[in-house]
């Protein structure tokens, strides 16, 4: 079967993460994942009964399992954080399979919760009720104390899955370029799955949630390539924060929430085509200290994000919509 949702970093980010603080405040969870079957699947959703609401996360039903979850749910929560009605490998075209099971989802919902203001625009065609919650991460995670690298190399980094590593594959005529003009800048590719340069060297360290702060700290420049198509631009900005909290400017395409998060020239640089991206790497590589300029920059914005505010604004979301249970 490959990982469940539950292992992706979509439900990690977006909903494991708060779930300690959910229950604190008062509100009992229970964490299901959808079971492949429609029995199995109404006998699940026949226990929505026993609680005051269901939050589904990124899931677009069928009829069938649309009409058991309305059927038996006091009140239903609908999370995305993906432009989920668009496929990843043809997001240019419209797929009717996609974009039915979406709209089903959003309509069948008391509340829609958005990661980002261009998917509440999709979901706001379907349902009025549409609000944006950012991605957040705890930011203490990244205040690490660590000896200083001493090889005086400019490590430039990439965190991410192996889904999107053919993103940084974009960029590898750049990264070439610039491996061959300097001797002391190495790639760093924190994920599970990785690519090889010709003129630069690369290092390789599997992402762990243990490790990855550590090695995200011990780097100079955060790179986010992204393509620029209707899948893309509902994408995240976590990856342009975990380079924040850990003090590194970065250098990004101007797609999506990148351009509303990244406050150009002062937080790091938008790059659009090869010779923008080799430029402004450059430019980070020969200034240190615009580097550190930007990397407080970029820290001090991400603060806005801590896990603590976000989660704050999630549960009042939550009890917004189920103190309208019996309403």
């Amino acid at each position: 079967m490959g990982r469940g949702i539950l292992d992706r970093a979509s439900f990690r980010q977006r909903i494991a993460a708060h779930l300690g603080a959910i229950a604190a405040s008062g509100i009992e969870c229970a964490v299901e994942q959808l079971p492949h079957g429609s029995l199995a699947r109404r006998k699940l959703f026949k226990q929505a009964a026993q609680f005051d609401g269901v939050l589904l996360h990124k899931k677009g039903l069928n009829p069938l399992d649309a009409f058991w979850l309305r059927r038996y749910s006091r009140k239903i929560i609908y999370h995305f954080d993906d432009a989920v009605m668009y496929s990843t490998k043809t997001p240019n075209r419209d797929n009717r399979s996609h974009y039915i099971r979406f709209r089903r989802s959003v309509k069948l919902a008391d509340l829609v919760i958005a990661a980002n203001p261009y998917l509440a625009e999709h979901a706001l065609k379907f349902n009025p009720n549409v609000r944006v919650l950012a991605s957040g991460l705890k930011l203490s995670d990244y205040k690490l104390d660590h000896p200083v690298p001493t090889d005086d190399k400019i490590r430039l980094v990439w965190i991410g899955s192996e889904s999107t590593l053919r993103f940084l594959a974009d960029i590898k005529p750049a990264l070439e370029q610039i491996g061959s003009c300097f001797d002391n800048v190495a790639l760093r590719i924190i994920s599970d799955d990785f690519l090889d340069l010709q003129n630069m060297e690369v290092e390789k360290r599997q992402w762990s949630k243990d490790t990855r702060a550590l090695d995200l700290a011990t780097c100079d420049i955060g790179l986010a390539p992204v393509p620029d198509n209707r899948f893309t631009r509902g994408k995240s900005t976590f990856k342009i924060l975990e380079y924040a909290a850990a003090a590194l400017p970065v250098v990004a395409s101007p797609v999506g929430a990148h351009c509303e998060y990244i406050r150009d020239s002062i937080t790091g640089f938008l790059a659009t085509d090869k010779a923008e991206w080799v430029d402004k790497i450059t430019k980070l590589i020969v200034n240190p200290q615009l580097r550190k300029q930007m990397g407080q920059q970029g820290l001090m914005q991400a603060k806005e994000f801590d896990v603590t505010i976000i989660e704050k604004q999630f549960i009042n979301l939550i009890r917004e919509c189920l103190q309208q249970v019996n309403s």
